[in-house]
């Protein structure tokens, strides 16, 4: 009895140190957990193929180049509007009857999925900009219902877009049956973060990869 009564009278107590001590081991846990950090994807990292040969073996260093496109409403882009900002990019054609109508409906996903992120932004680069005009851009953003505040479909000098697509985002493969500047471009979608890096690649004819993206854009939200 006398026994019985001792526990009786600490029980309240055991239970109050159970749940303190459940805390603690929480918060060790947390606060020893690795955070989540992305790679810093370089040239040699990425399948040659998609890489202009000049920069293949680059390890270190590499950012997106300067550019200057025109968007769906007629206005100048440059990478000055993608500035200290986390953006997603791809490589279309409003003609392209294949993956295009796939990707752009991804990327619309991706669009309403980041209703909380107003700071990141959507980049697609045309690239056969002799048939994407500005006109034929706004056709489609319209169809696309493309947030022109968040989301820019640029076209320009094809150069301009071949050298960025192989020297820069690392994501098209040189065509060499047309002319100088003829690509192929893939699914791919390039997660950039706020110093011009490339942080991801994610297949955008997935709709998990989509998930997977805004997975990562909270790693790097979080990161700055």
């Amino acid at each position: 009895m006398e026994i019985s009564r001792f526990f009786g009278k600490f029980r309240k107590l055991a239970w109050v140190l159970f749940g303190l001590s459940i805390l603690i081991v929480g918060l060790f846990y947390t606060a020893l957990k690795p955070k989540q950090v992305l790679p810093v994807y370089q040239p040699a990292m990425v399948t040659p193929e998609l890489v202009d040969e000049s920069i293949q073996y680059v390890k270190k260093y590499h950012t997106i180049a300067p550019f200057s496109m025109v968007n769906q409403n007629g206005e100048n882009i440059s990478e000055k509007d993608y500035e200290n900002t986390i953006y997603v990019a791809d490589f279309f054609f409003t003609t392209c009857p294949s993956i295009c109508p796939i990707m752009t409906k991804n990327m619309y996903a991706l669009q309403e999925s980041l209703a909380d992120f107003p700071q990141v932004k959507l980049l697609s680069f045309s690239v056969t900009p002799e048939i994407d005009s500005v006109a034929q851009l706004k056709r489609y953003a319209l169809k696309n219902k493309v947030d022109d505040s968040r989301w820019n479909l640029v076209t320009g000098n094809k150069k301009e877009i071949y050298q960025l697509a192989r020297k820069s985002y690392l994501v098209v493969k040189d065509d060499g049956d047309g002319g100088p500047f003829d690509m192929i471009h893939t699914e791919n979608f390039v997660l950039v973060d706020t110093q011009n890096r490339i942080r991801g690649f994610y297949d955008g004819t997935q709709r998990a990869a989509m998930d997977d993206i805004l997975r990562d854009i909270k790693v790097l939200v979080d990161e700055k």
